[in-house]
C-alpha cells in the first residue's frame, strides 16, 4: 500500500513510501493531514538498464504520539494545507541590447 507525506519545508515536497503488509495497518491510525514521522528503508534495484529506489516504511507514528523529531529531521504532514495565492511579479523594466556583459 503506497502513501504520499508532504515535508514541512521551505519547499515542501512530496514523498512516497511504501507500506508493506502489518505496516499498513498503521496507516489506519492516520488521516489525511495528520503530521506523522516515518521510519523507512532505501531499496534500490536494477532493470533493463534503469535504476529504481524505493522507499519502504516500517514505522508510521502520528506526530503527536512520536515524542519529537530526532536531530536532523522534521515531521512531515500526510498533505499539505492549501497554498495562499500567488502573488504576480513586477513588470521588469525593458532591457537594451548593450547592457550584455560580453
Amino acid at each position: 500500500r503506497d502513501f504520499v507525506v508532504t515535508t514541512m519545508e521551505q519547499y515542501p515536497q512530496d514523498i512516497k513510501f511504501s507500506a508493506l503488509k502489518e505496516k499498513s495497518e498503521q496507516l489506519g491510525q492516520c488521516a489525511e493531514g495528520d503530521v506523522v514521522n516515518v521510519k523507512f528503508d532505501l531499496r534500490g534495484r536494477e532493470y533493463n538498464g534503469q535504476y529504481y529506489v524505493d522507499l519502504n516504511a516500517w514505522r508510521i507514528e502520528r506526530g503527536d504520539q512520536a515524542g519529537g523529531a530526532e536531530a536532523g529531521q522534521q515531521p512531515a504532514a500526510v498533505s499539505a494545507a492549501p497554498m495562499p495565492p500567488v502573488q504576480p511579479m513586477p513588470a521588469a523594466a525593458p532591457a537594451d541590447d548593450d547592457d550584455l556583459p560580453f
